[in-house]
């Protein structure tokens, strides 16, 4: 395999393990933000700009279950980058059609396809919780290239699925 190949996939998997630490502690933030909003609500929804009044409840409730949203995303990410971590290391010895990264592709749509119906979760929250007195300050849009994107990883699950079994077949006529 070519050095700069080699290089390339190393520095891959360093960012890909960077990517986890940082996932993890972005979720730690958001639960400490959580319990922080629920121990301290007015110093905090006021520093996130909804200071606690009897009328904005709803952004209140909001701003939490987008919170709660926020952690339900990081077992999804890590799971990502994990296996993403674990397939480029079968690249780096130079076997990547295995059977296995073929279920690793499949789990990692999966939860691309998990982390995605949060991020609609998200938007009807917005929608919801949000007045235009006191609207709740995400920028939530909807994209179609995520989709396609959850899209492309299912095939290339079955792509990497059917690559292995036809390398498997190849072998047994060698």
């Amino acid at each position: 395999m070519p050095r700069r190949f080699v290089d390339s996939l190393a520095l891959t998997r360093r960012v890909l393990s960077g990517l986890i630490g940082l996932n993890l502690l972005m979720g730690v933030l958001i639960l400490l933000l959580l319990i922080a909003s629920l121990v301290a609500e007015t110093l905090v929804m006021t520093g996130l700009g909804a200071r606690p009044t009897g009328s904005n409840g709803a952004q209140i409730v909001g701003m939490r279950v987008i919170m709660l949203v926020g952690i339900g995303v990081v077992p999804l990410a890590h799971v990502v980058l994990t296996r993403l971590r674990t397939i480029v290391d079968t690249v780096k010895v130079g076997d990547p059609f295995l059977p296995e990264n073929a279920a690793r592709l499949r789990v990692i749509a999966w939860s691309v396809l998990g982390i995605e119906l949060l991020h609609v979760v998200v938007g009807i929250v917005v929608m919801i919780a949000s007045s235009a007195a006191e609207p709740i300050g995400v920028n939530w849009t909807f994209s179609a290239t995520r989709w396609i994107a959850v899209l492309l990883l299912f095939v290339l699950a079955r792509v990497f699925t059917e690559g292995a079994r036809m390398r498997e077949d190849l072998e047994g006529t060698v």
